[in-house]
């Protein structure tokens, strides 16, 4: 037999990048002479690790230091090295006769290990296993670059990126590294041509490549570094805007891009109130089949379905945009850094492409204004999302509908500005939510209403309370689905329904009736 040795149980559990691995970083890219992306240095400095760590292995079974090997004689307060205990040191503290009439004679001597624990092994023994050499163990799992990588890949590059942002003669675009010195000189003049050509463009979006072939950026030199080159001088000037999606650079002229890309839609302000959200999760969960909100806390669930379907609330049907909540998120593209990102809805009905943008900071897409009126969409509308055929796109379509004439809850604002609510017949043109269903006749009246509960003039309660009792005048028991309330009260406060709940749950003046269905316990005034 051979005595394997392997690195330490926890090596890469505990690794940290040193000054050594960046070293080896930074001469990679300059003889590579290619940006190169976190996961592509984070194999190389593995794999280099790796290799670093054999040889020391082998040179720690060939050093000097005493080994131990069961032929040999030790004495007491010896220090020795034990490669199958993957080479850690002990000290003799004793030695006695070994006695087996099979054998040989031999001795035994007990150690103390640096670990505390104590052992005892035979020495002056000349037939035993572990008198052969001593070999590294190259099948061991921690030295296979793949294993290491699938096993501890996703926190050893978290501590690689932290590691690279730390070095500042590196500089990164889009996910991808290179020295900073060694980079192609893109004057202000070329910068310039690239806004012009961008504006021609109504601001975008365009790739590097296109934008390479018109400003006549000398590209003698390695073309994938001349195109990082720019993209890390356009990213410098606050005049461009990265737009594109992980692993796609587009560029756009930030002063063009849409209003409510660049600032968030008064519609989807939200005022933040102190609330336990956990207290009412249980009857959140009753809701989020339903309810799509931004502002509701991520819970880490993993929900992949190829397709969402939501219901519209007003702020986002006013505001032309949708929701990233979680269960959408994968189907929209993300960046790496870009705070926003172009993308292509796809109507799903008459294939028709048109601009949306993810803002990621405020968890929002964008660009759905002019297609929720061409749709003749209201709040409670239902949309089915699913990812298109090509990367980056999204298929939206309404539910399907004739349009009809139906008996809707229709919200109305009185001459003392105070909403109400009536049932009146209106034109229905896509499916919908029954209970999140309301018709808006006067967007611009209600506009005013949301304007003035704006900046605490009116509490979330008091505005609860009124929806609360107008909505129960439809209803002959007087009761009113919390579904009901949640789209009631975001005609004219943006708040997400665990807020909501948390209100109902914990004000004497409400009464759960079960099944998320509540009335008022009394009548007070509303001052």
């Amino acid at each position: 037999m051979v005595a394997p040795t392997s690195l330490r149980e926890n090596y890469w559990e505990n690794f940290e990048f040193d000054d050594s691995d960046l070293d080896f970083l930074y001469n990679f890219l300059l003889e590579s002479e290619n940006p190169s992306s976190a996961n592509e240095l984070l194999r190389a400095v593995i794999d280099a690790r790796i290799s670093q760590e054999i040889e020391n292995l082998k040179n720690r079974k060939d050093s000097k230091e005493i080994l131990y090997l069961p032929k040999n004689e030790y004495n007491v307060g010896e220090t020795i090295i034990f490669p199958a205990f993957n080479y850690k040191k002990g000290e003799v503290i004793s030695i006695r006769d070994g006695f087996n009439p099979e054998m040989s004679p031999f001795k035994v001597m007990r150690v103390k290990l640096d670990s505390g624990e104590e052992k005892e092994l035979v020495t002056n023994l000349e037939d035993h296993s572990l008198n052969q050499a001593v070999v590294v163990n190259l099948d061991d799992p921690m030295l296979k670059l793949d294993e290491v990588i699938n096993t501890y890949g996703k926190s050893l590059k978290k501590q690689l990126k932290e590691a690279l942002e730390s070095k500042s003669d590196l500089v990164q675009i889009a996910g991808r590294w290179f020295p900073k010195a060694l980079l192609v000189n893109v004057n202000i003049g070329y910068l310039n041509l690239a806004e012009a050509l961008l504006d021609m463009e109504n601001g975008g979006p365009l790739t590097t490549a296109a934008i390479l072939e018109q400003i006549d950026l000398p590209t003698d030199t390695n073309s994938k570094l001349t195109e990082f080159s720019l993209n890390f001088a356009l990213q410098e000037d606050s005049r461009f805007d990265e737009v594109g999606p992980a692993g796609k650079i587009i560029w756009y002229l930030h002063r063009l891009e849409p209003e409510g890309v660049k600032k968030l839609p008064v519609y989807l302000e939200y005022e933040p109130l102190d609330y336990d959200c956990g207290a009412v999760q249980e009857m959140l969960d009753m809701l989020e089949n339903e309810i799509l909100d931004e502002l509701e806390p991520e819970l880490g669930k993993n929900d992949l379905s190829e397709e969402v379907v939501l219901s519209l609330i007003y702020p986002h049907l006013r505001a032309g945009t949708l929701p990233l909540s979680e269960r959408l998120h994968h189907l929209f593209p993300t960046a790496y850094e870009s705070p926003r990102v172009r993308f292509d809805f796809v109507d799903g009905i008459t294939g028709e492409k048109f601009p949306g943008w993810v803002v990621r900071k405020h968890r929002y897409v964008y660009g759905l204004e002019e297609w929720y009126k061409a749709n003749a969409l209201m709040p409670g509308s239902i949309l089915h999302l699913s990812k298109g055929e090509e990367p980056g796109e999204v298929v939206i379509k309404p539910e399907k509908q004739r349009p009809t004439r139906e008996w809707v809850r229709t919200v109305m604002v009185s001459s003392d500005e105070q909403v109400i609510f009536g049932m009146l017949k209106q034109l229905v043109s896509a499916g919908f939510d029954d209970r999140m269903l309301i018709a808006v006749p006067d967007p611009d009246a209600l506009d005013k209403l949301w304007q003035n509960t704006r900046g605490g003039q009116r509490s979330l309660e008091k505005i609860v309370v009124h929806m609360l009792r107008e909505l129960a005048k439809l209803s002959p028991q007087g009761h009113v689905h919390a579904e009901e309330l949640y789209a009631a009260v975001n005609l004219v406060r943006r708040c997400p329904a665990s807020q909501l709940l948390s209100i109902l749950n914990n004000q004497e003046q409400f009464t759960h009736l079960g099944d998320l269905y509540f009335r008022l316990s009394e009548s007070p005034g509303e001052n």
